[in-house]
């Protein structure tokens, strides 16, 4: 199984916190163990932003890395239904790039007006369109459990519970889903990052090399090659 950040006090303010919007360049990694094995990685850009004030890029830069709160839930609606307050929200996900943008996961660290952490939310997106986002409730190491809700992989139905661990935003970070079904070995996909400041330069390469598109073939090529290989699709 994948090793994850442990987490001393996941509720202190986070390090670099002033230093936004930043990207992350990271690996995500998939790893099936039944009924087919099967594992595959790639790379990928994420930004951290501060989720109300989002970046406004101009010119060249609008159309390469664009932010859009449609893109997401309300997340201030959403942390009010649940009785959450937060004076601060950082947002980790991709940009829209020419105009298009999808999200496997978004995580939303939630924060107080000294900087404790109040909550923590992971927005899944599905490749259908639709998507449903978890409230998260971190013990001492960061990690959390939930029922799925969201049929995600056309080779799971919507059952089972996600274990998800997130580390804060620092230098690093690390985000793990691991998602249990019955008797079934589990399926765990995890994203780890490193910091990297959001200049010219690297808001350029990572738009141009590493795109929300490109994550979206690779997603589907898996599948493909999944389906070749004799594994069943579950209905929706």
């Amino acid at each position: 199984m994948t090793s994850v950040v442990p987490l001393t006090d996941p509720k202190s303010p986070p390090p670099l916190v002033d230093q936004l919007p930043a990207l992350y360049a990271a690996e995500v990694t998939h790893m099936r163990r039944a009924p087919i094995t099967n594992s595959f990685r790639y790379r990928a850009s994420y930004w951290l932003v501060d989720f109300d004030q989002l970046p406004a890029p101009r010119g060249v830069f609008r159309a390469l890395a664009r932010f859009e709160r449609s893109d997401h839930c309300d997340v201030r609606t959403f942390l009010a239904e649940h009785g959450v307050v937060a004076d601060r929200i950082l947002m980790l996900s991709m940009a829209r790039t020419l105009g298009y943008v999808f999200n496997p996961i978004s995580v939303f660290w939630c924060y107080d007006a000294v900087g404790a952490q109040v909550a923590v939310l992971a927005e899944v997106h599905n490749t259908y369109g639709e998507r449903h986002t978890y409230l998260l409730q971190p013990d001492e190491n960061g990690r959390s459990e939930v029922n799925k809700v969201l049929y995600v992989s056309p080779f799971y139905p919507v059952d089972g519970h996600y274990d998800i661990q997130v580390s804060k935003p620092g230098a690093n970070l690390s985000v793990t889903v691991t998602l249990h079904r019955g008797g079934d070995l589990p399926f765990v996909a995890s994203l780890r990052g490193q910091r990297r400041s959001a200049s010219p330069v690297n808001a350029i390469r990572a738009s141009l090399f590493q795109p929300a598109l490109r994550t979206t073939i690779l997603i589907h090529w898996q599948a493909v090659r999944l389906w070749v290989r004799g594994l069943k699709m579950q209905p929706q």
